[in-house]
């Protein structure tokens, strides 16, 4: 407001925010951090006190719109979250999300230096105007760069995702739960093709998150497939010609042989694997993730690591000895105790079986799986996405549309209050390895287990979990009263075997393995890494 000083013979400007020649110099650079505070919690307000008023009514329009528009996200968030990670994550919204948030950060930098402007820096002492140039350029870094990073963010998992994952519908859960296949891949320079030595089914409670994984070993024989599978016409009496016809090998043999039973996949293979494992565990599997066991390492450096609590010594085997089908003297040693394994000790720890037997590195690589889950959460995608993303691409294939990702990162965020439960369709759960499940597995009692063990946990996670009354066994049959698998009203803590009564004579030191491996002593090496599977998240 303008006004004239009483015996003046001009007009003196008396209002300090607009007309601050007049003013004090204390109150000149109070005027100047209060421009800059409007600017940031009110863009457009310095302008329209004291600056050009026609720009703050425009700044101010689009401040409140951006202010409706962050009420609505809250509100959807609180009522409909999948569908606001479907906008997100929706390739054109995500674009056209993407293309405001640059321009608000232009915009919002372009507000800060006309304030900056309608300070006047001249107009204040030579020993202020570093600090509100240093001020401005914090608050600019903080808003427009926050924005920028958010569009930078968003410009990244755009392509991430159509990289990954499939285009097409989001599909519906079966029975209240979706089914997938985590196939770990190990397509080595010595192997004809991709064998998948890691298999596990995830099964998630749609209502809960809550997680069950199913581990299937490598060396399963006899997989059963269904009438109306593709697989049907070859392998009628089940995958079922003796050694050669262990679980994993599939994969290679659809690939190769049989590629024309699934016409419309982009990967026979994986589809194959997709029906043996719905045969085995009487389950519909509903899609498929393949992580290469190869880049594995990358995914787990861009973590920052995984935290796990190791059960006994793991070996880090060497190469092969040529002419042979034994290996030299591992290359190193993993020990027991709680650690932060980088990528190449994990990948390590969850495939080595080398001394032990197959049912210990599922143990383990359940262990890395339930790491993963746990630690991966908000903090640490925000500081290491570009490097988790560009692992992620490089390491993971799947069919999974990518018009499902709401739901799945909406039961991910649920499955933080649930411990995930665990099943390994042999030993410890079903027989010991002197029994041979794998080889002539009973596949009635894998089905009725695997519903109990679901229903089980479905029940624990709603919180109404009931003691289950012992139910007899058949002689010869494990069923659900075998100490092995105790169904509890919660989620059973991870299934830690016991350690073995360890011999009287020299400590258990990493040399005193290794001197052992070199001398060949392997049922000494047999007994004493028999704990190795073990393992907790740390």
């Amino acid at each position: 407001m303008a006004s004239t000083a009483p015996g003046s013979s001009g007009a003196v400007y008396t209002d300090p925010v607009r007309y601050p020649q007049s003013a004090s110099p204390r109150l000149r650079s109070k005027r100047a951090f209060l421009l800059l505070f409007l600017t940031l919690v009110l863009p457009g307000s310095a302008q329209i006190v004291a600056g050009d008023r026609r720009l703050g009514r425009m700044a101010l329009r689009i401040t409140f719109l951006v202010w409706a528009a962050l009420i609505a996200v809250a509100v959807v968030a609180l009522t409909n979250r999948v569908l606001l990670v479907n906008i997100f994550t929706n390739s054109w919204a995500s674009f056209l999300i993407m293309a405001l948030l640059a321009a608000l950060a232009v915009g919002w930098a372009l507000l800060f230096i006309n304030t900056f402007r309608i300070i006047r820096p001249p107009l204040l002492k030579r020993n202020v105007r570093p600090a509100v140039a240093g001020a401005m350029v914090l608050l600019m870094v903080l808003t427009s760069g926050s924005l920028a990073y958010g569009a930078w963010l968003l410009n990244v998992s755009r392509q991430t995702f159509d990289n990954i994952f499939a285009s097409g519908p989001a599909f519906d859960p079966v029975d209240g739960r979706y089914n997938f296949l985590l196939l770990g891949g190990d397509a080595g320079a010595d192997r004809t093709g991709l064998r998948p030595d890691s298999m596990s089914v995830f099964s998630v409670d749609a209502d809960t998150g809550q997680i069950v994984t199913l581990s299937l070993p490598r060396n399963f024989q006899n997989a059963q497939f269904s009438a109306d599978s593709p697989l049907w016409q070859v392998f009628p009496e089940g995958y079922s010609c003796g050694d050669e016809c262990i679980l994993n090998s599939l994969y290679p043999v659809v690939t190769e042989q049989y590629p024309e039973l699934y016409p419309e996949s982009e990967d026979p293979g994986a589809e194959a694997m997709m029906d043996a494992a719905s045969g085995i565990l009487g389950l519909e599997i509903q899609s498929y993730v393949i992580v290469d066991m190869e880049g594995f390492s990358s995914l787990i450096d861009a973590m920052g690591g995984v935290k796990i609590d190791v059960g006994g010594w793991v070996p880090i085997t060497a190469g092969e000895i040529p002419g042979t089908n034994r290996h030299y003297p591992p290359d190193g040693w993993i020990a027991p105790g709680v650690q932060t394994m980088d990528g190449y000790t994990a990948l390590w720890y969850a495939r080595s079986r080398e001394f032990v037997t197959d049912f210990h590195r599922i143990a383990r690589q359940q262990c890395v799986q339930q790491a993963m889950v746990a630690q991966l959460d908000p903090a640490t995608l925000l500081t290491r996405f570009q490097a988790i993303a560009s692992a992620g691409e490089e390491v993971v294939h799947t069919d999974i549309p990518q018009d499902q990702l709401g739901s799945f990162v909406d039961l991910a965020l649920k499955s933080k209050n649930h411990e995930v439960q665990r099943m390994t369709i042999g030993p410890p759960d079903f027989g010991t390895a002197a029994d041979n499940f794998a080889t002539y597995p009973d596949f009635d009692l894998i089905h009725s287990r695997v519903q109990e063990k679901l229903a089980t946990s479905a029940a624990a996670a709603a919180g109404t979990a009931e003691e289950p009354a012992p139910e007899p066994v058949e002689d010869g049959a494990i069923g659900s009263s075998d100490p092995a698998e105790p169904e509890a009203p919660a989620a059973p803590a991870p299934v830690e075997a016991p350690a073995p009564a360890q011999p009287s004579g020299p400590e258990i030191t990493e040399a005193y393995l290794q001197e052992l491996a070199q001398i060949g002593d392997t049922d000494t090496l047999a007994m004493l890494l028999d704990n190795n599977g073990s393992c907790s998240v740390g």
